[in-house]
C-alpha cells in the first residue's frame, strides 16, 4: 500500500472533516437552508479578506475570477498594465487581449519580482492606462511581488490595483481595506482547503464605479447581476453547493486559527523548507521567495528529461506529489509547496522522498541532512 501526499501549489491536501461535508445531502440552492449556510460563508470571506465589501463566490477556478475581473472593469480599447513575472502573469495579458484592451506589458525575468522603480518608469510611460494587473504570489516561479508598493504607486497614479491573490489570500497579510486593494482574487484549491471548482472576488468601491461603466460583452461573469443576488444570500446561476458547504467549514478552521497564526505557519514551513534544499545543496530559484512556496534548481548535472525523473520518482516510488516548472523551466526547477492543510511533518516527508528520488538518480546524498535541516529550523522558529 502506497499512501498519497499532495504537496503541489494546487489542488492542495484537505482536511478530514472537511471531506466529510461533501458526504452530506445537498440542499436546494433557492432555499432559506442555502441563504443561512451562504451567510456564514460569507462572512468568513470577508474576514480572510481584511474587508467590509462584498466577496463574491463565483462558481469556476481562479481563471475565471481573473476573466471577470477584466470583463467587469474594463471596455475594448482602454489601456492596463500587466506585470507579468511567470506564468499567470502571462495569463493576464492573455485574457485582456482577448477582451481586446490595449496591454502594455512588463515582462521580468523569471524568479525576480516586479521592480517598484520599473513600475513607477511604466506608469509615466503609459498616462493613459487603467489599472495594474499583477500577482501578489507567481505560482509558477515562486516569486513574490511587493503588493503594498504596487498599491501605493497605483493610487498615487489614479489607477486601480488589480490582485490575483489566488496562492496569497490565506497565506500572506493583503488587508484589502487597510492597503486599499482595489480588486483581489482567490480560489477554493489553494489556501482554503477546498477542492477546485470556486473562486473569490472583491472589489473596491472605485472598481465597482469601474463595472458601471464597463462596455466589455460579460453574462455568466456579470459580477453587478452577482453583487445584487449574492447581497440577498443567494447566487446568479447554480452553484458549487457542496463545496460551499465545505467552505463554510474549511473557512471556520482558518478563523478559530486566526491570520497572524496562519501567516506565522505558513512563514515558518517556508523557513524549514529552504533550510532543507539549501542543507542537499540545492539552489533557490527566486530571488523574492514567497512563503507559498519553494523553488529549487535541478542540479546543472542532470539534463532536462532527467529532472523530470525527480517528480516522476517522488510520485511513482514514494506517492510524494510535487511540481516541476512550465514551459522553458521544465525539467528546470522543482516547486515544493507548503500552504494550506499543511504541517512540519508534511514538509518533512516530502524532503524525505526528495532524499530518496536524488539517491536514485545517483546525486550524492546524506539521508536525513535535508529531513533534520526541516526538524532544526521548526524547533528555531
Amino acid at each position: 500500500m502506497k499512501k498519497i501526499r499532495l504537496l503541489t501549489p494546487g489542488p492542495t491536501a484537505i482536511p478530514e472533516q472537511v471531506l466529510s461535508k461533501f458526504a452530506e445531502p445537498v440542499i436546494h440552492h433557492r432555499t432559506s437552508l442555502f441563504e443561512a449556510k451562504f451567510k456564514q460563508l460569507q462572512d468568513h470571506l470577508k474576514w480572510l479578506f481584511q474587508t467590509r465589501q462584498e466577496v463574491l463566490t463565483l462558481t469556476c477556478t481562479g481563471t475565471g475570477a481573473m476573466e471577470s475581473a477584466v470583463a467587469n472593469l474594463f471596455s475594448p480599447g482602454d489601456e492596463v498594465i500587466v506585470a507579468n513575472i511567470g506564468k499567470f502573469g502571462e495569463r493576464w495579458t492573455k485574457i485582456a487581449k482577448t477582451y481586446q484592451l490595449q496591454v502594455h506589458e512588463i515582462l521580468v525575468e523569471r524568479g525576480h519580482a516586479l521592480s517598484l522603480s520599473v513600475l513607477e518608469s511604466k506608469l509615466k510611460e503609459c498616462p493613459n492606462a487603467k489599472a495594474v494587473l499583477f500577482q501578489a504570489s507567481e505560482t509558477s516561479t515562486g516569486a513574490l511581488n511587493p503588493v503594498k508598493g504596487i498599491v501605493e504607486l497605483c493610487k498615487k497614479n489614479g489607477l486601480l490595483s488589480v490582485c490575483d491573490g489566488i496562492t496569497a489570500v490565506g497565506i500572506l497579510d493583503l488587508p484589502m481595506d487597510e492597503w486599499g486593494i482595489d480588486v483581489l482574487i482567490t480560489g477554493s484549491q489553494k489556501a482554503l482547503m477546498l477542492p477546485p471548482g470556486l473562486a473569490f472576488i472583491a472589489l473596491s468601491d472605485r472598481a465597482w464605479s469601474n463595472a458601471e461603466k464597463s462596455k466589455c460583452p460579460k453574462f455568466y461573469f456579470d459580477l453587478l447581476r452577482e453583487k445584487k443576488m449574492q447581497e440577498k444570500q443567494q447566487t446568479a446561476w447554480t452553484p458549487g453547493i457542496s463545496l460551499i458547504q465545505g467552505g463554510v467549514e474549511s473557512l471556520g478552521m482558518l478563523r478559530e486559527e486566526g491570520l497572524p497564526a496562519i501567516f506565522k505557519r505558513h512563514e515558518v514551513l517556508a523557513r524549514c523548507t529552504r533550510s532543507a534544499a539549501e542543507a542537499l545543496g540545492l539552489e533557490l530559484f527566486s530571488s523574492a521567495p514567497s512563503p507559498v512556496l519553494t523553488t529549487v534548481k535541478v542540479p546543472t548535472r542532470f539534463s532536462v528529461d532527467e529532472g523530470k525523473k525527480i517528480q516522476k520518482i517522488m510520485q511513482e516510488k514514494y506517492g510524494v506529489i510535487i511540481t516541476g516548472g512550465q514551459d522553458e523551466l521544465q525539467g528546470r526547477i522543482l516547486r515544493l509547496s507548503h500552504f494550506g492543510y499543511c504541517d512540519v511533518f508534511d514538509v518533512a516527508t516530502g524532503i524525505g522522498a526528495l532524499e530518496l528520488a536524488l539517491n536514485d538518480l545517483a546525486y550524492p546524498v546524506e539521508f536525513g541532512k535535508g529531513v533534520g535541516a526541516v526538524l532544526k529550523a521548526f524547533h528555531q522558529a
